[in-house]
């Protein structure tokens, strides 16, 4: 066939941009993150809940607000062919995780601790810990009012970064009050802002009469001055919503955990109220936020269900291992075991029943498998048991094979002697190598 027939490469056919394969050995980190994450939230009565990537567009309009980046500018939304209904790819899993506790009724026998892990969606410019496709462990607090939880899911998040051995995290914390004082906050801040037109840019006017509380999020050199001058929330604040913002500070005064109360924090969400707070870093340039969260004791109803308070907190997985990268952190993730390195094709009848028995007593163990010319050299073989990272090599070699018997090498301690064991004792040896296993 001439080279002008001949068939077409295929075009090579890659991950759409910001949204990323998570390959090995990259993969270990997250799962041995993940597995802390799940014992922590064990230990603090939390259960795993699992909601859907796709959500009724309306959920997020309705929980986060019209006027917010993420339901103006960053949700991947579409229309459902079959039967024309809007849908989202998931921004968040706050609306999501409610929208289940209210669809079925999971707080009708008592309040209720849940956390998920998982990816969201968002059509921003990928950097540096931000993606399209990017995933968050979130924590929420269901049917809890007092003060008491905000701090416990605070001093939760807390803890994993002490366990994780992250000390460059920092704790801001604010209130938001209720909506009357947001009101009343709301007005003045128009007020202020509408003094000094000249100074806003385009989107803070746009945003002023809309949601006024933004503009206080803006990045805009040029604001930062009227910013700063603003009318403060929290002169806003009644006596009940000081009493709780005070509360949860003299719990984490309790427990030792420094915080600044940052009076300008207010979150992206409008459903938020009372307590708000983010762990932020700088390590990470201006993607400094790791994990956030707050009380919203109205989403509950505005999403159909019977008015319940709630708090929680969402963290960014990327961002986290991220962070522990930069701080040198290692991540003990459990290895290899046993690596089998196997001399004749024929003997894997024999072979594999024992390295079944390993497996069974708890051990990971890595067969090598064979090509069509048969196993590779012994040399080859063990090259493969040391860059795989096992603890041991298992031989199986004719001689040992002959007898029963199997070859232990150590490939990590080099005072541990070479030994040999009979194939009958491969179970109890594995037992007194992870006693618990």
């Amino acid at each position: 066939m001439s080279e002008k027939n001949s068939p077409r490469k295929a075009d090579k056919i890659v991950a759409v941009k910001g949204m990323n394969d998570i390959m090995p050995p990259e993969s270990a980190a997250w799962e041995a993150l993940e597995a802390r994450v799940r014992e922590l939230m064990r230990r603090f009565a939390f259960e795993n809940v699992r909601t859907p990537i796709v959500e009724p567009t309306s959920l997020f309009v309705r929980g986060l607000g019209e006027v917010t980046d993420i339901v103006e500018k960053e949700m991947y939304s579409f229309e459902d062919r079959l039967n024309g209904e809007a849908l989202t790819l998931r921004p968040e899993n706050t609306a999501g995780v409610v929208r289940a506790a209210v669809e079925h009724s999971m707080l009708y026998n008592g309040p209720k601790r849940l956390y998920y892990m998982g990816p969201m969606f968002r059509h921003e410019r990928p950097q540096r810990g931000r993606y399209r496709q990017f995933h968050q462990i979130g924590a929420e607090a269901l049917g809890f009012g007092g003060a008491e939880i905000d701090a416990e899911v605070i001093l939760m998040a807390h803890m994993l970064w002490k366990e994780l051995g992250l000390t460059d995290i920092e704790l801001q914390i604010n209130s938001l009050g209720q909506p009357d004082e947001r009101n009343l906050h709301r007005a003045a801040l128009i007020q202020h802002f509408e003094l000094h037109l000249d100074l806003l840019d385009e989107e803070a006017k746009r945003r002023l009469h809309l949601n006024p509380l933004r503009l206080l999020d803006s990045k805009n050199p040029g604001m930062q001055g009227v910013i700063e001058s603003a009318p403060k929330l929290i002169d806003f604040l009644g006596d009940a919503s000081k009493e709780h913002l005070e509360t949860v500070k003299k719990i984490l005064d309790a427990h030792r955990v420094s915080y600044t109360v940052n009076p300008r924090l207010v979150r992206g969400m409008d459903y938020y109220n009372l307590t708000v707070f983010e762990f932020v870093t700088t390590k990470l340039g201006s993607q400094g936020t790791v994990c956030a969260g707050g009380r919203y004791d109205y989403l509950i109803e505005q999403i159909g269900g019977k008015p319940a308070p709630a708090v929680g907190w969402a963290m960014g997985v990327e961002r986290v291992l991220e962070l522990i990268k930069e701080s040198g952190v290692a991540l003990m993730q459990p290895g290899l075991d046993v690596f089998a390195v196997i001399t004749d094709v024929a003997n894997l009848q024999v072979v594999m029943p024992s390295l079944q028995v390993l497996r069974e007593a708890g051990l990971s163990v890595q067969m090598q498998a064979s090509t069509s010319e048969g196993m590779p050299s012994m040399k080859s073989q063990f090259k493969r048991a040391d860059a795989s990272g096992a603890r041991f090599a298992f031989v199986f070699g004719p001689d040992e094979l002959a007898s029963g018997q199997v070859t232990v090498k150590s490939l990590r301690d080099s005072n541990v002697p070479q030994a040999t064991l009979r194939i009958d004792e491969m179970a109890s040896w594995a037992a007194s190598l992870y006693p618990t296993a």
